[in-house]
């Protein structure tokens, strides 16, 4: 695993700019190599900030979305087109702009499909459909970045500091029904889902993260702060602003 990097910068704005002309670069690059770019998404306000600022740089950019596959690190288990959904939020900041081919748009089941209220048959359909573009390398694709935001409880994607899901290391993708986070019933990848990732960046802004970055950088129980455990097998990046910075 990769030793953390950090990213300072003075507030939210500059950062989530940072990160979008980053990611831009990132894509453009694969396009580049002509190899597939597997991205995975986070919610939260800062993630959302930056899918944001990659629409408003995407057309200047000249991205070909034809080679990008789009995956989510969790979900909200609730009903398509709810607006807490992290997929609902992702299209309206970014993905409803761009011409990327619907079927390389990889959200993880609603609760209002033919999973129905079984969270755990959701998670282990999302779990296929990462076997199946893996195509026989492993449980999940090579994914190029996998965007993270960090909880001011130290969590990340829908691994919460307690849960059993923190420990899960043979699913590529496991259930949760005991969020402490409204809701309480969500889908994630696992950790050795997220740390298959040739980059891991981490998203914080403002004061009430300051705790949880210095716990993710200073090598704490991942049961204690999940953040501590997620890093990438060639780059991991913490992009904090100043006030998230407060404590290190």
């Amino acid at each position: 695993m990769s030793t953390p990097q950090i990213v300072r910068h003075a507030d939210a704005k500059a950062l989530a700019e940072d990160v979008a002309l980053r990611l831009v670069d990132e894509i453009v690059r694969a396009e580049a190599d002509g190899r597939a770019f597997h991205l995975v998404l986070t919610g939260g306000g800062i993630g959302i900030a930056a899918l944001e600022a990659v629409r408003d740089h995407a057309a200047e950019s000249g991205i070909d979305w034809s080679h990008v596959h789009l995956w989510w690190g969790d979900e909200r288990f609730l009903p398509a087109g709810h607006p807490d959904r992290n997929e609902t939020q992702a299209c309206a900041a970014l993905i409803d702009a761009i011409d990327i081919p619907a079927t390389q748009v990889h959200p993880m089941p609603a609760a209002d499909g033919m999973d129905g209220d079984h969270a755990a048959h959701a998670a282990t359909r999302y779990s296929r459909e990462l076997a199946v573009a893996a195509r026989g390398q492993g449980p999940v694709p090579a994914f190029d970045v996998c965007l993270l935001g960090v909880g001011p409880d130290a969590h990340i994607a829908s691994l919460f500091p307690g849960l059993p899901q923190i420990g899960e290391d043979e699913a590529a993708t496991a259930p949760v029904h005991d969020s402490p986070k409204p809701p309480p019933t969500r889908i994630t990848l696992t950790l050795p889902s997220i740390n298959s990732s040739r980059q891991v960046w981490l998203l914080a802004s403002g004061e009430s993260k300051a705790e949880a970055v210095r716990l993710g950088l200073s090598g704490a129980d991942p049961n204690e702060a999940p953040v501590a455990a997620a890093r990438g097998t060639d780059r991991t990046v913490f992009w904090i602003d100043e006030a998230a910075a407060a404590r290190l």
